[in-house]
């Protein structure tokens, strides 16, 4: 299994040009190895403090594996880090409950949409994700024995996993590992022995249920954790005379959750998004998540702690990320191993009949959506002119049709089989194959197909052909994007404000701006764009106006027009 999860991470992984935020990942790691400053991040020569070091290390590292700083470098670390958080969620499942619930467990997570998505995308979301699950795996390894020395690997887990976000690293596992220690026993025993008697006896019944915490080596062992996570930050310290790093570490982390300055999604917003990065198993989430609430364990007391745990994990991560007051769709990813372990819970089941009237209902709904969409899924190898309107008409064909349609008929057969008899085990074969075959087309097929179509890398080509690497008096307006493939020898300018450009160029120190054209339309001087991304007859006037183009200053007193276009790159 962790195989056939590996050709989903590994497969191809360079073949895309970086998008959005990965080519942060890739410039700061580049420009570390070309300043040999390991403990200074900076994007264009400017400090990057954004993220601690950590996910940075990991990409100058691969750059070792790939032999330079390109796209596979960039996203190595996470296609590691998520074939190790399958293999992390397999070994907790087992030990919870048995090896064919982890199996199926870790299969879910590895064919999860945005599991796969961000396993092969530079960024330090799915670290975050591993590092959290190897410390719940060494907790329960060690659950029996909770104040022995392996707590000084736990904060070790914790500091090294923190160094790659934030302080998420510590705050995930501590707040289920503690929240589940509390509540192992159920909340029958929760109320006798906690809301129950003196303030005194109160505080011992949650310190005899948190050991694992509350015990002598703790401290030695939190000491140890935080001097490994605070010593990178001194180390930048002492070389740069900043206290950058631990300040963007409170504003990114503390002022971000309580008074946030931007990403302030609505507070339902992970109702819905939770059910879209969980694709296609979340069509499953409902039933599984009323099974898991009903289900009763009389016979096995062992799986009835397990299951509070994992619904413990559950709503504790949805609990907090909502609570947050800086929310963002993919905020939520630690989420998913807690999804996947449900869905498995509900498909391991061998009839049915075992479940209630309500997650029946539930279960055949989600698995009669499923297969819907599996067979309508046929329309993507019809040519888009057939079936979509006005311009969306004018895309072009999905990429190696014959692989699709063998695809859609595997899946297809799946799907009638299942049916033919609906058993669980069925339908787990059928949802995973069919994930399977998806996930390799969309991430091994289509994407990789659709390269030819975005314009960042072949625009930054052009303007390196024709202008070098580094024109004088070139500047970024609105835009960095292009840096990544430009790749100039010494920092570029870059403004976010129209009057500071303006200052710039009448001071003559801006001649060429790299800037998008919607924005070039403020710039109150003539320009005439030299080089512009190509465009697409399926694409929107906003799609349009986000393209970027290089274009030149021309001077005031000449009194040009501004083009409102040139050749495409």
């Amino acid at each position: 299994m962790l195989g056939l999860s590996a050709i989903l991470f590994f497969v191809r992984l360079g073949a895309r040009a970086l998008w959005s935020s990965e080519y942060r990942w890739a410039e700061i790691a580049r420009e570390m190895l070309r300043t040999g400053n390991y403990f200074w991040p900076t994007l264009d020569g400017r400090l990057y403090y954004d993220k601690p070091l950590g996910s940075y290390w990991l990409v100058v590292a691969s750059t070792w594996v790939t032999g330079g700083m390109n796209e596979a470098a960039a996203r190595l670390p996470c296609a590691i880090a998520g074939l190790l958080g399958v293999a992390l969620l397999i070994v907790l499942v087992k030990r919870l409950y048995d090896l064919r619930t982890a199996v199926i467990a870790g299969l879910i997570l590895a064919t999860s949409f945005s599991f796969v998505f961000f396993s092969r995308t530079a960024s330090a979301d799915v670290e975050t994700i591993t590092g959290e699950l190897a410390a719940l795996a060494l907790f329960f390894r060690h659950e029996r024995k909770p104040d022995g020395w392996w707590v000084v690997a736990l904060w070790l887990v914790m500091a090294v996993t923190s160094q790659m976000k934030g302080l998420l690293g510590f705050v995930l596992p501590i707040m289920v590992i503690g929240t589940y220690a509390t509540l192992a026993d159920g909340w029958t025993e929760f109320g006798r022995g906690f809301l129950e008697g003196s303030l005194g006896s109160r505080v011992r019944w949650v310190t005899e249920r948190n050991r694992w915490l509350f015990n002598w080596r703790t401290p030695l062992a939190m000491a140890l954790g935080l001097a490994v996570y605070v010593i990178p930050f001194q180390i930048s310290h002492e070389i740069m005379h900043s206290d950058a790093g631990l300040y963007m570490v409170f504003r990114e982390n503390v002022i971000r959750f309580f008074h946030p300055f931007d990403h302030r999604g609505p507070i339902y917003i992970y109702f819905y998004v939770t059910f879209a990065l969980m694709a296609p198993w979340s069509l499953m989430l409902p039933a599984a998540l009323v099974h898991t609430h009903h289900r009763r364990h009389i016979d096995l007391p062992d799986h009835a702690r397990a299951d509070r745990f994992l619904l413990v994990f559950f709503w504790s991560t949805f609990i907090f990320f909502t609570l947050s007051g800086s929310r963002r769709s993919y905020y939520i990813l630690p989420i998913l191993p807690a999804g996947a372990i449900l869905v498995a819970r509900l498909l391991t089941v061998e009839s049915l009949s075992e479940l209630s009237a309500w997650t029946r209902r539930m279960f055949t709904t989600g698995y009669a959506l499923f297969a819907v969409i599996v067979v309508f899924g046929f329309v993507i190898m019809l040519p888009p002119s057939w079936i979509l309107p006005g311009a969306l008409a004018k895309l072009p064909d999905a990429p190696d049709r014959v692989l699709f349609g063998i695809f859609w008929a595997l899946s297809a057969g799946t799907v009638v089989y299942a049916i033919a008899r609906m058993r669980p085990g069925r339908v787990f074969f059928s949802m995973a194959l069919s994930a399977y075959l998806a996930m390799t087309y969309i991430f091994l097929v289509m994407m990789p197909a659709s390269d030819a179509w975005r314009p960042e890398k072949p625009f930054a080509a052009v303007v390196v052909k024709r202008f070098g690497r580094n024109p004088p008096g070139l500047a970024f307006y609105k835009t960095q994007e292009s840096l990544f493939y430009i790749d100039p020898p010494r920092p570029v300018p870059e403004f976010v404000r129209e009057k500071d450009l303006m200052r710039a160029i009448r001071a003559g120190n801006v001649k060429w701006i790299i800037v998008r054209r919607k924005d070039l339309a403020t710039v109150g001087v003539p320009t005439r764009i030299l080089v512009a991304e190509q465009s697409y007859p399926w694409e929107s006037r906003h799609d349009q106006g986000n393209k970027v183009v290089l274009a030149r200053v021309l001077p005031e007193r000449r009194n040009h027009q501004m083009t409102p276009g040139s050749p495409p790159a």
